[in-house]
C-alpha cells in the first residue's frame, strides 16, 4: 500500500538515521502504554512487573541496546504479542522509522490491526497524537498501514509477497512464524523475503520473531532459537536457592487424584532438582516480586552468540493466568491420544513435537501375536466395530472390539469376493454384519457400528447403506486435513431442485490422517513389563499372516510444499497393498462415533454389562417418507 507521498517516505528514512532516544520499551510500556478494554483481559496502565520475564526482550529491542535480532520461542497467551505492540508503540512514538509488522496471513493481519493495534493506539494518548485518526482526510492511517510522524508501520501478510519486498525497512516483527508458508508466491521463503528488506539499515536494524514451535526439523521459530545465545528462565527455590528451569518433568501430581479428567484437587508442586523439596505454583507470587525478579535469571546456553534468543513455556504463566493444574489436566486428557498431545507439547510445553512419520515394525507387531482364535471374544472387550473397504472385485473387512482404554483387539478379517458392482458380494456382506461373537461370559455381541468406505464405487455403497435400516451402517470419507476422527456428516443424494433428499444417505467424514497417526503411535509402543498395566490404546492380533501386517504398516508420514507454500503433510503407501490400515481406520471412526473415547470406567462397566444397547449419536435411519423406494431390497439381499 502506498504511502501518501514519495517525500514521505524520504522523510522516514531520514529521521530514522537520527541519534536515538534513551528510553527502553519497557519503561516507554510502564510510562505509556494503556491497555485497551477492547482488546485485554486486564485492561488499564501497562505493568511490566505482571511479566517481568518479559522486560529483557522487550530492552534487547530499545535504542539503548546494540541487539539486532530477538527470538521469542513462547508457550501461548505468555505475553510475546503484546511485547512486539510493545515495540511498534515504542517505534511510533519515540523511535520513528520504516517498520513492517507481519502476521502469518493478510487476513490474520487485518484482524490484527482491528483487535490489537488500532485499540492500542486509541488507548494510548501519546500513541494518539502521533497517528491520526483514520476519519480524518489524508489521515495515512489504513486497516494495513499506520502512518506517523517521521515513520510509517505496514501490516503485512506471509501468504502475499507483494506486500513484503519493497522499500527498505528498519524495524521488523514476525509474529508466529511457524504458521508461515514455506514458500510464497514461488518466490522463495517469507521469512528471507521481510529479512532483505532490514539490510539498508545495517547495525541499526531491528527483527524479533516469535512463535509456538510445531514440527521437529520443520519449525522455523525452533530453527531460529538454535542459532541464537538459547537463554532459559532459571528461578530459585525459596528453600535452598538453586536456580533452575520449570520443567514438566519435574512437575509432580497424582495420576489418580479423584478430581481428574476435570481438576485436581491437590495441586502439582515442582520437585526442586537440588533439595528435592516441591515448590507451590505460589512461589511465582514471590519470583516475580518486583523487589525479587532478576534479569540475570535468564541464563543463557551460549553467551558469545549475538542473536538473543528466549525460551519459555506456559508452565512460567503468572498466577491467575495458565495454571500448573491446568497443564497436568490438559496432560491427562491428551496423554494417550498423539493427536491431542502434539497441540498441548507445542502451546505449553512450547517445545518441538516429533511427529515420526515412519511406520511401525510390522515383524515386532507379527512376533507379539496372541493365541486367541479369530472369530471369538476376549473378555475384556465390550464392544465390536467394523470397517469395510471396497475394491473393484471385493470387499475387505476388519471386525475389531473395543475396551476401556481404547484397547482393541482384531477378532476377524474377512475377504468377500466377487465383483462390486453385481449384488451377490453385497448379499454376502449383509448376512456377515449381522453376526454376532460369543465372549466367554456366555455373552453374545453384536457389530455395534459397521463404518465403509465410500470412495470407491460410490452410489453401490449409497444404495447398500440405504438398505441397511436399523443395523447400524454408516458410509464414511477420508479427509486428509480433518483432524477430528469424525466429522459432522453431510447428505450426498438431492433432489431434482438441488435440495438434499430427507431420506438421503449421510455421508461422515473421517480424519485419516489423524487416526493413523493415533494407530501408529499405538502400535510403536513397546511391550510393557511384567506387572505394568498395558498402555492406552494398547492393540491385540491374532494370528493373522505376515501380510496383513504387512498392509498394517504399509504408509508414512511425509512432508510436501503445497501450491500455496505452506507445509502439507500427506500419508503415502511404501507398498501397494493397504487394505489391512483402511479397514482398521474405518473400524476406528465406527468406535469414536459411539462416544466411547469420552466413556469413564462407569459408562464401561454398564456397556460391558449390556445395561446401555444405544448411544445418542446413533445415525438416524434412512428411511424417511420421501426416501427412494428400496429397490435394493432385492438387489442387494
Amino acid at each position: 500500500m502506498p504511502l501518501a507521498s514519495v517525500d514521505d517516505a524520504l522523510l522516514a528514512f531520514w529521521r530514522s538515521m537520527r541519534p536515538d532516544p534513551l528510553l527502553t520499551v519497557s519503561e516507554w510500556a510502564d510510562q505509556r502504554r494503556v491497555l485497551s478494554q477492547k482488546a485485554s483481559s486486564e485492561h488499564g496502565e501497562w505493568k511490566t512487573s505482571r511479566t517481568p520475564y518479559l522486560r529483557k526482550p522487550m530492552n534487547d529491542l530499545s535504542a539503548t541496546s546494540t541487539v539486532q535480532e530477538v527470538v521469542l520461542v513462547f508457550g501461548a497467551q505468555m505475553g510475546k504479542s503484546e511485547m512486539l505492540n510493545n515495540w511498534m508503540g515504542y517505534v511510533m512514538d519515540i523511535q520513528p522509522g520504516p517498520a513492517l509488522f507481519v502476521q502469518p496471513t493478510i487476513d490474520m493481519a487485518k484482524r490484527y490491526s482491528k483487535m490489537r493495534i488500532a485499540p492500542m493506539i486509541e488507548a494510548t494518548p501519546s500513541l494518539g497524537e502521533k497517528v491520526k485518526a483514520p476519519r480524518e482526510r489524508d489521515s495515512g492511517n489504513t486497516q494495513l498501514m499506520k502512518e506517523f510522524t517521521g515513520g510509517f508501520l505496514i501490516l503485512g501478510g506471509a501468504n502475499a509477497a507483494s506486500g513484503l519486498a519493497s522499500m527498505p525497512i528498519r524495524f521488523l516483527g514476525g509474529d508466529e512464524i511457524d504458521r508461515w508458508p514455506a514458500d510464497v508466491d514461488e518466490e522463495g521463503s517469507p521469512l528471507a523475503i521481510v529479512s532483505a528488506r532490514t539490510r539498508t539499515f545495517g547495525v541499526r536494524k531491528k527483527q524479533a520473531w516469535t512463535s509456538t514451535p510445531t514440527i521437529a526439523g520443520r519449525s522455523p521459530i525452533w530453527s531460529k532459537w538454535e542459532t541464537s545465545n538459547q537463554q532459559q528462565l532459571k528461578l530459585p527455590c525459596p528453600r535452598c536457592g538453586h536456580r533452575q528451569m520449570i520443567e514438566w518433568d519435574r512437575i509432580r501430581y497424582d495420576p489418580k487424584d479423584p478430581g481428574l479428567p476435570n481438576t485436581l484437587r491437590q495441586p502439582p508442586v515442582l520437585i526442586c532438582e537440588a533439595c528435592g523439596e516441591g515448590i507451590s505454583e505460589d512461589a511465582k507470587a514471590w519470583w516475580y516480586d518486583p523487589e525479587v525478579f532478576d534479569e540475570e535469571w535468564w541464563d543463557p546456553l551460549f553467551p558469545e552468540r549475538e542473536v538473543q534468543g528466549y525460551h519459555c513455556s506456559a508452565l512460567y504463566s503468572p498466577l491467575g493466568w495458565f495454571s500448573w493444574t491446568e497443564a497436568a489436566v490438559g496432560y491427562e486428557q491428551a496423554k494417550d491420544n498423539p493427536a491431542d498431545l502434539k497441540p498441548w507439547w507445542n502451546t505449553v510445553l512450547a517445545e518441538c513435537w516429533n511427529d515420526d512419520g515412519e511406520a511401525p515394525d510390522w515383524e515386532a507387531l507379527y512376533n507379539r501375536r496372541e493365541l486367541y482364535e479369530l472369530g471369538t471374544v476376549p473378555d475384556g472387550v465390550v464392544f465390536i466395530t467394523c470397517g469395510v473397504d471396497v475394491q473393484m472385485d471385493r470387499l475387505e473387512l476388519e471386525v475389531v472390539g473395543w475396551g476401556p482404554g481404547m484397547e482393541s483387539w482384531s477378532l476377524d478379517y474377512q475377504v468377500l469376493a466377487g465383483d462390486t458392482a453385481q449384488p451377490a458380494v453385497w448379499r454376502e456382506l449383509s448376512k456377515f454384519i449381522r453376526s454376532e461373537f460369543g465372549r466367554g461370559d456366555g455373552q453374545r455381541l453384536p457389530i455395534r457400528m459397521t463404518a465403509i468406505d465410500s470412495g470407491f464405487r460410490s452410489q453401490e455403497v449409497y444404495r447398500w447403506v440405504r438398505g441397511q435400516a436399523g443395523n447400524r451402517v454408516i458410509a464414511v470419507k477420508g479427509q486428509e486435513s480433518q483432524t477430528a476422527i469424525i466429522g459432522t456428516p453431510g447428505r450426498v443424494e438431492v433432489l431434482r431442485n438441488g435440495k438434499a433428499l430427507r431420506g438421503g444417505v449421510k455421508v461422515w467424514p473421517v480424519g485419516v490422517s489423524t487416526v493413523k497417526s493415533e494407530l501408529y503411535g499405538w502400535l510403536r509402543r513397546p511391550m510393557p513389563d511384567d506387572g505394568d498395566g498395558l498402555p492406552h490404546g494398547w492393540c491385540h492380533f491374532p494370528q493373522h499372516g505376515e501380510e496383513w501386517f504387512r498392509q498394517l504398516c504399509a504408509e508414512r508420514l511425509t512432508n510436501t510444499i503445497d501450491r500455496r507454500g505452506y507445509n502439507r503433510f500427506e500419508w503415502i503407501k511404501t507398498r501397494p497393498r493397504n487394505e489391512a490400515l483402511d479397514c482398521r481406520v474405518y473400524a476406528r471412526a465406527a468406535a469414536a462415533l459411539t462416544g466411547a473415547d469420552r466413556w469413564g470406567d462407569e459408562r464401561w462397566e454398564k456397556e460391558r454389562n449390556g445395561g446401555i444397547e444405544r448411544d445418542e449419536r446413533r445415525p438416524a435411519p434412512a428411511q424417511e417418507e420421501d426416501a427412494p423406494a428400496r429397490s435394493g431390497s432385492s438387489f442387494w439381499d
